[in-house]
């Protein structure tokens, strides 16, 4: 009689977690290190719509990471350039959960937005580091204004996201920035990848009166990440927030703001790995990823789901991480201990 073989799990089988992490829908219950969290809202979004849809999209793209058959015996992920594995031990021990989407109330965004500060509140009180799956750029208010301590915001977008509040607009994907630069505990904002001919002179101005450091494209090819991060608090702690149109547009076809002459996949992937390295970073986000108008296989979200994966998998190597966590990096036995739990 044949010995039965453990399933094959291939990526269009099975409900679609991100990477197939465990499933916790109810954050009194949550356990873990890092909790994926969508925001399935697009009523800011004055242009095309279906950003809403992108949370479910980026959960289905991320099965092409998670691995299957044999596979699936390997935690975490192999990057051959660097010839290492990462995210081994937060798979293996299942530190990473899908605490699924927040609940939206169409027509009305206070509520929803109520339900997403809620949520990533309950989140931080567990300990563990928010990773938000937008939803239109509007949602990066209703998370930044869950922490409690300061923090630094590093801003990848095409824009500035500074609009006026035009008819009492305050919901509105073009101003979150605006209302972000607001709150009392939100120090220090870092723009990085304004470009194009939709830029306004008033909001550069206002970014610019409010103390922001803005980067355009070429202002970034000529400085580097590593200029702008001088500027962070010694031990600052970092929240970043990313419209996906900060890529360069033909990267991005699922992007309703897409604009020509952005960053390159590498350019954002390494300057995340460098935020990663010399700053404490205690949330992040990837927004503005429209399924609705991307090519068939879904490219826009497959970037999407796989900058989320490389930037957790350089946040948790950093030694202020791995401190909150009682991890501290040490000789290489009491990693092998580490890994064998």
């Amino acid at each position: 009689m044949n010995q039965p073989q453990a399933r094959l799990n291939l990526p269009f089988v099975g409900i679609p977690s991100f990477m197939r992490s465990p499933i916790v829908d109810d954050l009194d219950k949550l356990d873990a290190d890092i909790a994926v969290l969508g925001v399935p809202s697009d009523e800011g979004s004055p242009w095309y719509p279906g950003a809403r849809m992108a949370p479910r999209q980026m959960r289905e793209m991320s099965l092409r990471y998670a691995g299957y058959g044999p596979m699936q015996e390997s935690a975490g992920y192999y990057d051959i350039e660097e010839d290492r594995r990462y995210l081994e031990y937060e798979t293996r021990n299942h530190r990473i959960v899908d605490c699924g989407d927040v609940d939206i109330i169409y027509t009305n965004p206070e509520r929803t937005f109520d339900n997403l500060t809620n949520s990533v509140k309950k989140i931080l009180s567990k300990g563990a580091l928010p990773v938000v799956l937008g939803g239109d750029h509007a949602v990066a208010y209703g998370v930044v204004r869950a922490y409690q301590e300061p923090i630094t915001v590093i801003h990848f977008d095409a824009h500035l996201d500074y609009r006026p509040f035009e008819h009492g607009n305050i919901w509105g994907n073009g101003s979150p920035m605006r209302r972000i630069a607001g709150l009392d505990h939100v120090g220090k904002i870092i723009q990085i990848g304004m470009r194009g001919i939709r830029a306004s002179k008033d909001d550069l101005n206002l970014a610019l009166t409010g103390g922001n450091d803005i980067m355009t494209v070429k202002e970034f090819r000529r400085r580097g990440i590593e200029k702008a991060l001088e500027q962070l608090p010694a031990g600052g702690k970092v929240y970043v927030t990313m419209d996906i149109d900060v890529l360069d547009m033909p990267l991005v076809p699922g992007c309703a703001s897409a604009e020509t002459g952005g960053l390159s996949y590498e350019e954002l992937r390494d300057a995340l790995a460098q935020i990663a390295i010399q700053a404490d970073v205690v949330g992040f986000d990837i927004l503005e990823i429209n399924p609705l108008l991307d090519v068939p296989s879904n490219v826009t979200s497959l970037i999407g789901s796989q900058l989320a994966i490389e930037f957790m998998a350089r946040i948790v190597d950093n030694p202020l991480y791995l401190k909150r966590k009682g991890r501290l990096p040490g000789m290489e036995k009491a990693r092998e201990d580490l890994f064998s739990v």
